[in-house]
């Protein structure tokens, strides 16, 4: 007698192992190469990298507590990472449209962490502007998270109830 195994979606981990090693690679060239806190034009008018630092999570949030909060985003990514690889050793695998979102998710949680451990805050270095309006500056880590967030909600929405 034949049992069937069920193949899940726990292979697309090796998509959130690409997204931290080019997150760590990029921050390194950004360690080694750009002077802090200068903005180098890559597109004028739109686009610098500019060398920075957060001890916060998006938009700079709790970034002005004592420390304790480096902490607390170490477990809560660590938490949601798990929780999120849980559910892909739950998800067939060909389910590309929730393993993907999940999978940017963890790769971008985990090089955010890898910084906080390392260096006790995220480099940050992608900085887009208009005139006078900047968008706070990221990584490469959190353009992962925003993206698999997006694909976890679109996908979501977009998709039809299981019977």
């Amino acid at each position: 007698m034949a049992v069937a195994i069920k193949r899940n979606a726990l292979p697309w981990l090796l998509l959130s192992a690409v997204v931290v090693v080019l997150d760590q690679l990029s921050k390194l060239w950004v360690l080694r190469s750009l002077p802090e806190f200068q903005p180098v034009p890559v597109i004028d008018g739109f686009w610098n990298w500019f060398r920075t630092y957060n001890t916060g999570a998006a938009f700079s949030f709790l970034s002005d507590a004592s420390g304790w909060q480096q902490y607390l985003f170490v477990v809560l990514a660590g938490v949601i990472s798990g929780l999120l690889a849980w559910w892909l050793a739950r998800t067939p695998r060909a389910d590309w449209k929730t393993a993907l979102p999940f999978a940017l998710v963890i790769g971008g949680a985990i090089g955010n962490v890898i910084d906080r451990l390392q260096h006790g805050h995220v480099v940050d270095f992608i900085q887009w502007y208009w005139r006078d309006h900047y968008w706070p500056a990221f990584n490469l880590a959190d353009s992962a998270i925003v993206a698999g967030a997006v694909g976890i909600a679109l996908f979501g929405l977009l998709q039809k109830p299981k019977a």
